[in-house]
């Protein structure tokens, strides 16, 4: 990928689209609004070579190497299905692996994130959201589940670790997720909004570890993060984290010290229903201390009103942007 010029910003969203090719109004859509990048889902990716020439059209498309984002975990949460890509499985059963055998455990899995790695870099996509990182509790939803390595953060941490060194050796930025700890949350975020009433104490001995465990690798400058839509009442009762100063500034930049690109996790989820219209999320996400809002629909409707409210990228997201792209090229490329 490429730095951004600080003088043209884009807009600080990054899209999903509607199907296997863009669409004129799509494309004179995104031409004019510039957004950041693009995501995908298994609704864009029927086979490989549709997939490439896709790919190929969104660069062209923004006159530039975009950030092309998919959600490739393994186990229920991959866009790239059998049989035209591999099955990969769930980060759960590497935690398990990792306990029988620590060695082959941990060569199994960096076997694995560097197939994954390849298979996206095969496709032109170059950013994928994973590894997981939330611990495992008891009242974990199924939502997370057995995408989630272990309830043991010191493993979930090394795990993750091994997780984002073999995506940036291929080449792949990986977007450590849900900063600052989803295992707690009894909810689907994807349905309803979570209330986790743990106290910070607690969680900053646990939940913030493994996030914090990458902040000590020389790689920690490339990797992007992605916050919860979580609310945490012992920082704020009322917002979730994806929507508060608080969590955003006072725990995951400064008790965490993550100071990657931050991205919100999907505005269009059910847990922010009663923040108002798409392009109302997207302004409070972005006005919360998100560097980026994510919109994943594919709606181009929606997609234009979230365009005529949202901000370009501020100094600091390109900023932390381009030092995350200087990184990987300096270090890799």
């Amino acid at each position: 990928m490429h730095e951004i010029d600080p003088e043209n910003p884009p807009l600080a969203v990054i899209f999903g689209i509607a199907g296997e090719s863009l669409t004129p109004e799509e494309k004179a859509f995104f031409q004019q609004a510039n957004p950041l990048g693009f995501i995908l889902f298994a609704r864009n990716c029927k086979d490989k070579t549709q997939l490439k020439n896709l790919v190929k059209d969104l660069h062209e498309c923004l006159g530039r190497e975009a950030p092309i984002l998919i959600d490739q975990e393994g186990g229920r949460v991959q866009r790239l299905r059998a049989p035209e890509w591999t099955d990969y499985p769930p980060a759960k059963s590497f935690g398990e692996g990792f306990l029988k055998d620590f060695s082959k455990g941990r060569k199994a899995l960096e076997d694995n994130t560097q197939a994954i790695a390849a298979e996206l870099t095969e496709a032109g996509i170059n950013v994928n959201c994973a590894p997981v990182m939330d611990v495992l509790y008891p009242e974990t939803h199924e939502a997370i589940g057995n995408r989630a390595f272990s309830g043991d953060p010191e493993m979930v941490a090394a795990l993750g670790a091994t997780v984002c060194r073999k995506y940036l050796e291929g080449r792949i930025i990986p977007v450590i997720k849900h900063i600052p700890g989803q295992g707690r949350a009894a909810l689907d975020s994807h349905k309803d909004l979570p209330v986790v009433g743990a106290p910070v104490s607690e969680m900053k001995k646990t939940d913030y570890l493994p996030f914090k465990e990458i902040l000590t690798k020389a790689f920690s400058e490339a990797v992007w993060g992605m916050v919860s839509h979580v609310i945490y009442k012992d920082i704020d009762e009322r917002a979730p984290a994806s929507c508060s100063r608080r969590v955003i500034f006072d725990t995951i930049r400064k008790d965490i010290g993550f100071s990657g690109l931050l991205l919100s996790d999907d505005i269009c989820m059910g847990a922010l229903e009663t923040m108002g219209g798409p392009e109302h999320r997207a302004e409070k996400v972005l006005r919360a201390g998100c560097d980026v809002a994510l919109h994943c629909n594919g709606d181009l409707e929606e997609m234009q009103k979230v365009a005529k409210r949202a901000e370009k990228m501020t100094n600091d997201a390109v900023m932390r942007y381009n030092r995350s792209v200087s990184w990987l090229n300096r270090n890799i490329g």
